[in-house]
């Protein structure tokens, strides 16, 4: 099913999820003190363990439309080897995560049962 059309204007911010595991973790840390001293964002909290829907460890960079353009093409060329995903925030989780999803490195099958 093709999701529906959406208005750009609807994009509230952006979220960037960076995913990791036990033996990347450090680089992870590595890569989030980068973007706290270069970019304006909200960092989220590490989560160690898969939650909502994401498949594996990660922690979460919210960013407001303007940084889009300076953080994620940074991110295209400065994240070491992890899988990012960056997704809109538009009011449907379902359809930001599965639909409108820009990948970085490998695409993470997402646990999309967490999102209905």
């Amino acid at each position: 099913m093709k999701p529906p059309t959406i208005d750009p204007a609807r994009i509230t911010g952006y979220h960037a999820h960076i995913y990791y595991d036990a033996a990347t973790r450090a680089v992870a840390a590595r890569l989030r003190a980068a973007i706290e001293r270069t970019f304006d964002v909200r960092m989220g909290r590490w989560h160690d363990k898969p939650v909502g829907p994401h498949p594996v460890s990660m922690y979460q960079v919210a960013f407001e439309a303007g940084e889009f353009a300076r953080l994620v093409p940074w991110l295209m060329t400065n994240r070491a080897g992890l899988d990012i995903l960056v997704h809109p925030e538009t009011g449907n989780a379902y359809d930001d995560h599965v639909h409108h999803g820009l990948w970085l490195g490998e695409k993470r099958a997402l646990v999309v049962e967490a999102l209905r």
